[in-house]
C-alpha cells in the first residue's frame, strides 16, 4: 500500500485546529508560561476556477487555452510563532500547495488565480521564518492588530522594527488592506498586487531578505534588501549578493483624502540586480541573423544590469461600510521580466462593501478592474513570435489587457467562508486577436487561530 501524499498528512496536522480553535482564543492559563508566548493557527484556501471557450484564430506555446478548462488550487498553511520577550518574536509558517492553475499560469499578465501563480504541486515546505525585533524609541503605545505575522497587542508609537529571515515581501510592501488577500478578497495578481513590482522570489513568492521599518505616529518608512533566485534554478535563491540582489524602499502616509474618514497614501520605489536580457537586443540580434526562428532573449542575458520602477497606492474609507483602493506600477521596459508577470504598467481601482445594508455583516462585495500594457520593445518581441516569462502567443495584435473582477464573499459559519468570483478578460496575453474570456471560480476558505500570546 503506498503512503498517503504529505500534502494530505500536513492537512490532516492543520484541520484539527480549524475545528477545535474559536474564534476567539482563551487564555491558556496563568500558569502555562510556554503557551502564553505561542501562536499556533491554521488556515485552508481552496480556488476552483474555469471558464468557457473562447475566441482565438492562432495561440502560440505560451497561450492561454482557447478551449474550456478547469483548475483547482489547494493552500494550507500552519501558522506558528513564539514571543521571547516583549520586543522579540520568532514566525515559522509551514506551507502545502497543491492544484494547478488555469493554462499553466501562462498566457496573461493578470494571472486570474494568484495563489497558484508558478506553484507547481510539492511537499510542504518552510513559507517563512523570521526573527523580528523592535527597538521602542518613545514611551508611547498604539494598539495593533494580533494575527500571524503580528504578535504584539501594542507597540512603541515611535519604533524601529527590524526582520530578519525567509518571509514574502508582499507581506510588507504593496499592502493594501481592500485589495491584498486572496482568501477574501480579489484573486487576480495584478488586483491582490502591484503587477509592475517583480519583487524577487522564488515561484511560491519567498525569499531572504532583511527588512527595517521606522514608525513614526501617521507615517512609516520601510526598506528591504533581499535575495534573487537563481536564473538556472528559479526555485533556488542566490546568496551571491554581487550577481544578483534586490533593494525596495517604500514611504507609507495615514492620511485621510475625506475629512474624519481612514486613509493611507504609499510610494515605492524597487531596484534588481542581475543578469537581464535586453528586449532590443534580442529583436536586433533575430534580425542579424536571418534565422526563421523566433528571437530569444534569454540569449542576450548580461550580468551587472539594473531593472528598476516604482509603484502608489492608495485605499480610503468612504463610508463606514464602503472602501476604495487604487494602484500604478511602472517598470523599465527594455529589460526582461523574470519574476511572477510580465506587466511594465498597471493601473487598478476598485471598491469593497460590508453586508451590513442586507443583514449579513460579515459577508462583503467587492469589484475591480486593471488595466495593464508592455513597453515598445517588449510588445514587438512577443509580436515577432518570442516567448517571455509567461507570454508568447507567436504574434500579437497588441493592446492593453483589462480584467473586471467582482466577487461576493458568504460567512457560512464561524470561520468558514464561501465566496463567489467572476473574471472578465479583454485581450488576454496583450492580445486584441484573442478573447474576450469569462473566468468563474469558487473559493472554500477555513481558519483558526488555537493560542495567542498573552
Amino acid at each position: 500500500m503506498r503512503p498517503p501524499p504529505l500534502q494530505a498528512l500536513f492537512a490532516a496536522l492543520v484541520f484539527p485546529i480549524l475545528c477545535v480553535a474559536q474564534a476567539e482564543p482563551t487564555p491558556a492559563g496563568a500558569g502555562n508560561e510556554f503557551l502564553n508566548r505561542l501562536w499556533l493557527s491554521g488556515q485552508v484556501n481552496i480556488i476552483s476556477q474555469g471558464h468557457p471557450t473562447f475566441l482565438s484564430p492562432y495561440s502560440g506555446p505560451n497561450s492561454f487555452s482557447a478551449a474550456s478548462e478547469i483548475a483547482t488550487s489547494r493552500v494550507v498553511t500552519l501558522y506558528t510563532g513564539f514571543v521571547i520577550s516583549p520586543t522579540t518574536d520568532f514566525l515559522f509558517d509551514l506551507e502545502s500547495t497543491s492544484g494547478h492553475n488555469l493554462s499553466g499560469s501562462h498566457g496573461l499578465g493578470a494571472y486570474t488565480n494568484v495563489d497558484a501563480a508558478g506553484v507547481p504541486n510539492d511537499r510542504p515546505y518552510v513559507a517563512r521564518a523570521i526573527l523580528h525585533h523592535e527597538i521602542p524609541l518613545s514611551s508611547k503605545s498604539v494598539e495593533t492588530e494580533r494575527g500571524p505575522l503580528q504578535m504584539a497587542g501594542q507597540e512603541a508609537a515611535r519604533r524601529l522594527d527590524i526582520y530578519v529571515g525567509k518571509m514574502s515581501l508582499v507581506d510588507f510592501f504593496d499592502v493594501n488592506a481592500i485589495g491584498s488577500d486572496s482568501h477574501f478578497q480579489f484573486m487576480n495578481w495584478t488586483l491582490d498586487n502591484n503587477g509592475a513590482y517583480g519583487f524577487p522570489a522564488d515561484p511560491r513568492g519567498y525569499t531572504y531578505a532583511f527588512v527595517a521599518e521606522y514608525h513614526d505616529h501617521n507615517w512609516a518608512l520601510r526598506f528591504a534588501e533581499a535575495l534573487s533566485p537563481k536564473l538556472d534554478s528559479p526555485t533556488h535563491i542566490d546568496a551571491n549578493l554581487d550577481r544578483s540582489r534586490s533593494e525596495s524602499v517604500e514611504y507609507e502616509l495615514h492620511h485621510a483624502l475625506i475629512p474624519k474618514r481612514a486613509g493611507v497614501m504609499r510610494a515605492l520605489s524597487f531596484v534588481d540586480h542581475g543578469s537581464f536580457g535586453n528586449y532590443r537586443e534580442a529583436i536586433e540580434a533575430y534580425r542579424a541573423s536571418g534565422e526563421t526562428s523566433p528571437p530569444d532573449i534569454t540569449l542576450q542575458r548580461q550580468p551587472g544590469r539594473i531593472k528598476y520602477g516604482f509603484g502608489l497606492n492608495v485605499e480610503q474609507e468612504l463610508t463606514p461600510l464602503l472602501r476604495a483602493f487604487g494602484r500604478f506600477g511602472w517598470a523599465e521596459g527594455h529589460l526582461e521580466t523574470l519574476a511572477f508577470t510580465e506587466a511594465d504598467q498597471s493601473i487598478s481601482g476598485g471598491v469593497d462593501l460590508k453586508g451590513n445594508p442586507w443583514r449579513r455583516k460579515d459577508d462583503k462585495l467587492g469589484a475591480a478592474m486593471v488595466s495593464n500594457a508592455l513597453s515598445g520593445d517588449h510588445r514587438e518581441y512577443l509580436a515577432l513570435g518570442g516567448t517571455g516569462l509567461v507570454l508568447g502567443d507567436g504574434g500579437l495584435n497588441y493592446r492593453r489587457e483589462k480584467v473586471l473582477e467582482t466577487y461576493y464573499t458568504f460567512k457560512l459559519w464561524r470561520s468558514i467562508y464561501l465566496s463567489a468570483d467572476v473574471q472578465r478578460v479583454w485581450n488576454p496575453g496583450y492580445n486584441h486577436d484573442r478573447g474576450p474570456a469569462l473566468v468563474g471560480a469558487i473559493r472554500l476558505h477555513f481558519e483558526g487561530v488555537l493560542f495567542t500570546p498573552h
